[in-house]
């Protein structure tokens, strides 16, 4: 997501650290490379021009002019009117506080990805110990019901028994009252959608609208076609007063124009973004977080909420002390990558560090991908015995081959993966010494302290 957006500014941003002062002429032209860089990654050109207008009015003046470091002041403030242009924090939060229960509408095209959203939003509102129904009320298409259905029971969510020759209006009117007496909190009611916007489309979903009295209405976006969702959400805004935007699939080759775009041109907030197919991979949409991501300064707080939903707590405590007492193995070591795997795609996390966007692109996934790495040394440390993965000291030559057919690999990389993990454990030991596991300057106290902060806020 962004990848080629956040690469291009960063660039840009390199050139203007490496001023000594910035003048009139030198923030024009970095104006013009961000101009250009926010066009190619699809941003409505609308948006563009009142984006520049509005950065280039504080950037020319005195804020940057007699700022003792010119470079980082600018990127401040392209920051901030980034944030400005996403939105804010607050309006991204699904309205929830209501009578129960609350009526949730997912609307959009057909193709879309609202069934599995609806599904996903199940699973999110679950975990957030609420107590989810959906309504399959897409009846024109038949796989979308049993999609829904199937959805509802890997997840353990219960669903509306809809059937094909049923009466969309009548489906969610009977589907309200059901969960007003049985206890559910929040109906989500996944409603139909078409190739393209209709006039029978509209009047259904605006008779299931009256019906429901929904507290949100979200329209689903498919992020990869740019613009072009940016207006479709322009249209059902007209017609329906939507609340928010859900963008689907920005985990693949969207290029970001969409989500830049689309509260600016319909004046409704993106809520939520689509990062993968599986239920889990739905995230609320944070202007704050996204606006860093895009400009290279990484996402830390998401990572450590992905850190707190993934890993195992006693795990992780089990973890610090063998760090701290030099006693981690390759078993340890295993267990360590099972967890983090958990989190999501190797690379969607190390482009949530700041700093590590820029070499994203530098990288040949083809050739150095690390999905296929960890998969390759998990095969390598599978293939040893029990005893051989509690002490590595009994790794001699011999046992390095068999290991190294066991797992499909050559010794070269048996040896390499010893050479490394001994390398990590040395500089463990550096951590230790230098008292950075536990104790008031550790690291581990570090996170902590920034998780209560964000808590408290």
């Amino acid at each position: 997501m962004f990848e080629s957006l956040t690469s291009k500014l960063e660039g840009t941003f390199r050139k203007l650290r490496g001023q000594g002062k910035l003048n009139e002429k030198n923030i024009q032209d970095a104006l013009k490379d961000v101009r250009m860089s926010l066009l190619e990654a699809d941003v409505n050109f609308k948006v563009v021009k009142q984006f520049i207008q509005e950065v280039s009015d504080r950037a020319v003046g005195t804020e940057v002019m007699k700022s003792l470091t010119p470079g980082q002041q600018f990127i401040k403030i392209v920051h901030e009117e980034m944030i400005r242009l996403l939105g804010d924090e607050k309006e991204t939060a699904l309205e929830l506080a209501h009578k129960p229960p609350v009526g949730i509408m997912v609307v959009g095209l057909q193709g879309s990805g609202k069934t599995t959203t609806c599904g996903k939003m199940a699973y999110m509102l679950k975990k957030q110990k609420r107590r989810p129904y959906l309504v399959p009320a897409d009846v024109y298409r038949p796989a979308a019901i049993s999609q829904l259905k199937t959805l509802a029971k890997q997840i353990g969510v219960d669903v509306w028994d809809t059937n094909p020759d049923d009466d969309p209006v009548d489906v969610v009117e009977n589907a309200l009252e059901y969960a007003r007496k049985n206890g559910y909190d929040t109906l989500i009611v996944d409603t139909a959608g078409r190739l393209h916007i209709d006039d029978d489309m509209m009047e259904e979903i605006a008779d299931i609208k009256d019906e429901l009295d929904p507290k949100e209405i979200l329209f689903v976006a498919d992020a990869m076609t740019g613009q072009d969702a940016v207006q479709v959400a322009k249209t059902f805004n007209e017609h329906l007063s939507i609340t928010g935007v859900v963008l689907t699939k920005m985990d693949g080759d969207a290029r970001g124009g969409a989500a830049l775009s689309i509260r600016s041109v319909t004046g409704k907030p993106v809520k939520l973004v689509g990062m993968g197919e599986k239920v889990d991979r739905l995230e609320r949409f944070y202007p704050e977080r996204i606006a860093s991501r895009i400009l290279g300064m990484g996402d830390v707080l998401s990572l450590i909420e992905k850190a707190q939903e993934n890993i195992d707590q006693s795990k992780a405590e089990e973890l610090q002390r063998k760090l701290i007492e030099d006693d981690f193995t390759l078993e340890d070591f295993l267990e360590q990558m099972k967890q983090i795997r958990k989190m999501g795609p190797i690379t969607d996390l190390l482009g949530q560090l700041p700093g590590f966007g820029q070499y994203m692109n530098q990288i040949d996934l083809s050739k150095q991908d690390p999905e296929k790495q960890m998969r390759r040394v998990e095969a390598i440390i599978l293939s040893m015995t029990p005893a051989e993965r509690r002490n590595h000291n009994i790794l001699n030559g011999s046992r390095r081959k068999r290991i190294a057919r066991g797992s499909g690999t050559q010794v070269q990389e048996v040896n390499q993966l010893m050479k490394d993990f001994l390398e990590m454990k040395k500089m463990m030991r550096q951590f230790k010494k230098f008292g950075m596991f536990g104790g008031g300057g550790g690291i581990g106290q570090k996170v902590r302290g920034l998780l209560k902060r964000k808590k408290k806020k």
